[in-house]
């Protein structure tokens, strides 16, 4: 099994509701988000996915949370800008993104750090 992993960074704010403690005050992150494709066969060239397509996609995708306050964006309109929530999010339109990939390859896993220390996956 191959694994291409690509990392990209965004800023941002969100409260979380309905939480009990600090919180559900108003903060930011500096947040790093990696996808994770996986897959069992490589092309003619020996990639299992360009890293410059999963780059963009990537990219398309923190360009809309970037340097914004979460929960006027939807969907964190109507659920809460979690890191768990957040990982689902990126999965989700990442892998819209990259509906065409080449050699099987699997959207397999989106982590959403909020600190160097904390960090939620989600894998479909």
């Amino acid at each position: 099994m191959y694994e291409v992993n690509v990392e990209e960074t965004f800023s941002a704010g969100h409260a979380l509701r309905g939480y009990h403690g600090k919180c559900e005050n108003v903060h930011g992150h500096n947040y790093r988000v990696r996808v994770i494709l996986s897959g069992e066969n490589l092309d003619s060239v020996g990639l299992l996915v360009d890293f410059s397509v999963v780059k963009r996609a990537l990219r398309g995708v923190i360009a809309t949370l970037d340097h914004r306050f979460l929960n006027d964006f939807a969907p964190f309109d109507a659920i809460n800008p979690s890191a768990e929530n957040i990982a689902r999010h990126v999965h989700d339109e990442v892998a819209r993104q990259l509906d065409d990939r080449p050699n099987g390859a699997s959207l397999s896993a989106v982590t959403v750090w909020e600190t160097d220390t904390t960090f939620a996956t989600y894998r479909p």
